[in-house]
């Protein structure tokens, strides 16, 4: 079954998801929302990369306030994430939110967060309700012994109810964990229990070494099971590679077409030419290349890459000062080893869909 394909549609500024949509890519930004500019052009970087959605937070008035100038000068929704202060969400949307983040939990008393509720139901403004592992009410670490899997469920479904009672449903749920099995299995508990699209991420994940490894585990495990609308991989650097994380996940995963795939073999003994280099070199080469569907192959020998290339679309292997342009696991010319690189980028650049 796929729940994605049943979950309520929920509309964010100009974007959808939901009830089939295609799964969005989301990131948030690192910088301080107060400042505008610096906001502005890093927000412009990840639309440029493909971010679909995007979340700044709002720990002042002043950034509430900032949010009315971003929001102009860029082409995507504009999530405020916000902490503890429930007059922070009323400001943000005030100041043109598409969407906010809250946690009912820590935003304090009902008659606040019921606040933020009717200024959201004026406005139709979407709420996400955000759980984390890490901020998970004592009284459901005390029932549950630990941090596990149907607390984080429990307590993000206590929340629903709550902001369900005030009379309001334009929600989306994210239940998060920093551990891969708890994150999976607790979406795999509440995708029956409820029909809200879900935004899914496995939170802090690291590094972009070990953040990588444990975000595209967890995303897979969880998309692979039809659930899911819209993701963000949570990684310690620059933002703008968590987009391009998300955009692989989603293309592994066949939730997501368009753009180039490189494959490239692992190197051995018969590799005769700095394969690590070249295929590091395609990789940046045809990252913005999103108009193309294509899979491009990147060998590092003659003997085995016209073979192993064959379900690409494109290939290169490379030899003792030469190498070959493949198409389709043909052959289609030798070119000198310098000008592979070239060669390859102009064949993309003049590719026939």
């Amino acid at each position: 079954m796929s729940y994605r394909e049943e979950t309520k549609v929920i509309r964010i500024g100009n974007q959808v998801i939901g009830g089939g949509n295609p799964v969005r890519i989301q990131s948030m930004t690192n910088t301080k929302t107060e400042d505008i500019e610096s906001t502005v052009a890093q927000i412009k970087r990840l639309e440029t990369a493909g971010c679909e959605i995007v979340r700044c937070t709002v720990p002042t008035l002043e950034a509430a306030k900032a949010l009315g100038e971003i929001k102009k000068q860029i082409g995507i929704p504009l999530v405020a994430d916000i902490h503890f202060d429930y007059k922070m969400a009323i400001a943000a949307m005030e100041n043109g939110a598409d969407k906010i983040r809250i946690n009912p939990g820590n935003i304090g008393s009902e008659e606040r967060v019921k606040a933020v509720v009717e200024t959201a139901k004026e406005r139709q403004i979407p709420i996400r309700i955000g759980v984390n592992s890490g901020s998970l009410e004592k009284r459901f670490l005390e029932k549950y012994g630990k941090v596990t899997a149907e607390g984080i469920v429990e307590s993000a479904l206590e929340k629903i109810h709550l902001i369900e009672d005030m009379g309001y449903d334009n929600l989306v749920i994210s239940i998060k964990s920093s551990d891969v099995l708890i994150c999976a299995r607790a979406h795999e508990l509440i995708a029956k229990q409820m029909n809200y699209p879900l935004h899914v991420g496995i939170t802090e994940s690291g590094t972009l070494y070990s953040g990588n490894i444990k975000s595209a585990l967890g995303l897979g495990i969880i998309l692979y099971q039809g659930i899911g609308d819209t993701i963000r991989v949570s990684l310690t650097g620059d933002p703008v590679e968590e987009i391009k994380s998300a955009k692989q996940i989603l293309r592994a995963m066949g939730l997501r077409k368009g753009g180039v795939e490189v494959i490239s073999c692992p190197t051995c003994g018969r590799t005769k030419i700095d394969l690590i280099h070249l295929a590091n070199q395609v990789e940046t080469m045809v990252a913005g290349m999103d108009h193309l569907d294509l899979k491009v192959a990147v060998m590092g020998c003659v003997v085995n890459g016209p073979g192993e290339a064959k379900e690409a679309d494109i290939g290169i292997a490379g030899g003792i000062g030469e190498g070959l342009l493949i198409k389709k696991g043909e052959v289609v010319r030798k070119v000198p080893e310098e000008e592979l690189l070239e060669i390859l980028r102009q064949e993309l650049m003049n590719w026939k869909q």
